[in-house]
């Protein structure tokens, strides 16, 4: 069968083991570092964990990118360096924006630790175009009635952040973008647009077609920039479709620290490292040491 014109890469997730269960590493790829300001995208879940065990990400730094949550199942609740304690349930979206630099931490409900519980949902990080990658460090939650949602045809939509088919995201960014949840039913149609050059869909569940070709859970689809591009469920499906206009210059990765500038992320490193980040979080004395 002939490959699809519109599909540029297709990207099999790793695993990576975060101790008491693994996430699928999606974002970044060798073959596509980034998807418009999109880059990370890891899935987590779905996982029932034991009473008695949670989520534990203990207190980490972050530097030039915004931090997206989005839960399917479970809870997770977020404290930060400037104060905040939020928790996230499924539909809601926590976007925190590091800047300069902030700490946070990921944990489970003490209450909910007391029974199993599940855990499952998407976190992605959205690089801060250069203006902005110093710029104050900012925490804010949208609970999920306040996302935009139409439903047509067997496809549903929320808007996650920016615009798709016409929906808004009172979400606030620093780029344009997109980012949408989509659930479709079996033979049902999406239809994504041109609107932005770099655009992809990642198969949380289900098997998608397009151009006759079929994609099961767990792949994300890079399209390429022109034309739509028509996403077909041979199943159920689920998946997010992200990505916006392309980034002002190339980004560097390393840990939790995201820049436009190698020397930014080293000093970042050095500053974490001799313990003068200079930030805390209220009620929390753990943290996450560099990396060797």
């Amino acid at each position: 069968m002939t490959e699809p014109t519109s599909i540029e890469n297709v990207i099999v997730p790793r695993l990576r083991d975060i101790g008491d269960f693994s996430v699928m590493r999606v974002l970044p790829a060798a073959a596509r570092r980034m998807v418009g300001p999109f880059v990370f995208l890891d899935q987590f879940g779905p996982v029932t964990l034991p009473a008695g065990k949670g989520m534990d990400v203990r207190p980490h730094p972050h530097i030039g990118l915004s931090t997206v949550t989005y839960l399917l199942q479970g809870a997770i609740v977020h404290r930060d360096s400037l104060g905040f304690e939020q928790s996230i349930e499924p539909g809601d979206v926590n976007w925190m924006t590091a800047g300069r630099g902030i700490v946070h931490s990921e944990r489970s409900d003490a209450e909910l630790r007391k029974r199993p519980q599940s855990l499952y949902g998407l976190q992605s990080w959205v690089a801060l175009p250069q203006r902005y990658e110093e710029t104050d460090p900012a925490f804010l939650h949208y609970a999920g009635e306040t996302l935009p949602e139409v439903q047509d045809g067997g496809v549903a939509l929320k808007v996650i952040a920016g615009s798709v088919l016409g929906l808004t995201s009172p979400v606030k960014t620093h780029s344009d973008l997109f980012y949408g949840d989509v659930t479709l039913d079996a033979g049902a149609r999406f239809v994504l647009d041109a609107t932005y050059d770099e655009r992809a869909a990642y198969i949380i569940e289900g098997t998608i077609e397009v151009e006759g070709a079929s994609f099961e859970q767990g792949r994300l689809l890079a399209f390429a920039k022109d034309g739509e591009v028509v996403l077909k469920a041979l199943t159920p499906a689920r998946l997010v479709v992200l990505g916006g206009e392309p980034m002002d210059g190339p980004r560097h990765i390393w840990w939790n620290f995201v820049s436009s500038r190698l020397e930014r992320i080293e000093e970042a490193k050095a500053d974490w490292q001799r313990d003068q980040f200079g930030l805390r979080i209220p009620g929390e004395h753990e943290f996450i040491p560099l990396p060797e």
